[in-house]
């Protein structure tokens, strides 16, 4: 052992080879699905709005995961490409800019649909996304961070459903429920609603297990569902799993970073602290 890792070990951990720990450190930045059971349940809240062809809304607060379980739902409907023929999409996901206009929004269809958005006037941008709509079989259209629609638009939004048959569904926070409450056609149209709430008690334990267990996955187990490490995550995270996906990959990094082959507590303290 060099003078280096006996000082190291003596703070408490070993120096770790570097090479390990880069590798170590881009793996815990890439993203992972986790099969959480509230996202399931989405899921299949989906399922069925998408046979049925009904329009809805999913709501919940910011950092409550709506965004990468909309997103996962997504890539388990899976194109279908025909030589000669337009891909079969069965389900679309956007994510307009903001103070998104009816040009802007038919832009976003097409251009997810990998077709190239003509020039021209909303109407022929209008005419050209139903075109592609219809022709690609899409069944569902996502729109994620639906409140950065212009009010108009939330109109243009309401024909596709009603001219195409497509399950619309409008993904946001409350300030959604607040914009499509002006427009009476609008809002009875995505009456409908899932609200993606925060966790608690054992759907909170749950999730941090599995996040050590398929997320984390580091060489020594940590013992994340202990009584201690539990009460100081769920001060930092408030249930939020946006929050607790962040503390934990960070937590992970700088205690692998210090020579430790597990979440270190007073490491996990430490970041801890600055989410309060």
């Amino acid at each position: 052992m060099t003078e280096a890792q006996a000082i190291a070990k003596q703070l408490g951990g070993v120096k770790p080879d570097d090479e390990w720990l880069q590798a170590e450190i881009a793996r815990l930045k890439g993203k992972s699905i986790v099969p959480l059971q509230q996202v399931k349940t989405l899921h299949d809240w989906l399922d069925g709005k998408r046979k049925a062809r009904q329009s809805c809304r999913v709501v919940g607060e910011s950092r409550t995961g709506k965004t990468v379980a909309c997103d996962a739902y997504r890539y388990r409907q899976k194109p279908q490409q025909e030589v000669g023929r337009p891909p079969i999409v069965p389900v679309v996901y956007i994510q307009p800019p903001q103070k998104c206009g009816s040009k802007d929004l038919f832009k976003e269809m097409i251009e997810y649909l990998k077709f190239r958005a003509t020039k021209g006037t909303v109407s022929d941008f209008r005419g050209r996304a139903m075109e592609v709509l219809k022709g690609c079989g899409v069944e569902m259209l996502i729109i994620d961070e639906a409140d950065r629609l212009k009010p108009e638009t939330f109109a243009e939004v309401r024909d596709i459903y009603d001219k195409l048959g497509i399950a619309v569904v409008l993904v946001g926070t409350d300030r959604l429920e607040a914009v499509i409450k002006r427009d009476e056609q609008v809002y009875n149209r995505f009456r409908a609603c899932h609200r993606f709430g925060k966790l608690s008690g054992k759907d909170f334990q749950d999730t941090v297990q599995a996040w050590e267990d398929r997320v984390l996955k580091l060489p020594v187990s940590s013992n994340l569902t202990s009584k201690d490490m539990l009460r100081i995550l769920t001060s930092a995270t408030e249930g939020y799993i946006g929050r607790l996906d962040e503390i934990l990959r960070e937590t992970a990094i700088r205690s692998l970073s210090k020579g430790f082959k597990k979440i270190d507590k007073a490491v996990l303290q430490e970041v801890a602290k600055e989410y309060k």
